[in-house]
C-alpha cells in the first residue's frame, strides 16, 4: 500500500551510498513530522536507512517491497 508522503526521493538505480545521500538532503527541507518517501533499488537502502535513522534521532517507518523497488518512509 503507497502511503501518503510530503516530500520523495527516486534513487532507482543508484548505488549505495546515494539513496541516503539524497534522502538526507531531502530531509533537511522538510519540518518535524513530515514523511519523505524513497524509491530505491539498492539492497542495503533498508538497512542504511535503519542505522541512518537510529543515530539521528529519525524514525523509518515502513519498507515496502514491490516489482524490485523499495519504498522507504
Amino acid at each position: 500500500m503507497d502511503r501518503a508522503a510530503d516530500a520523495e526521493v527516486d534513487a532507482r538505480g543508484l548505488p549505495c551510498p546515494m539513496p541516503l545521500l539524497k534522502a538526507k538532503q531531502a530531509l533537511s527541507g522538510l519540518a518535524g513530522g513530515q514523511v519523505l518517501r524513497v524509491l530505491a533499488t539498492d539492497e542495503a537502502a533498508p538497512r542504511d536507512f535503519a542505522a541512518y535513522a537510529e543515530a539521528t534521532g529519525h524514525r523509518l517507518e515502513q519498507v515496502e517491497h514491490e516489482g524490485g523497488v523499495m519504498r522507504l518512509y
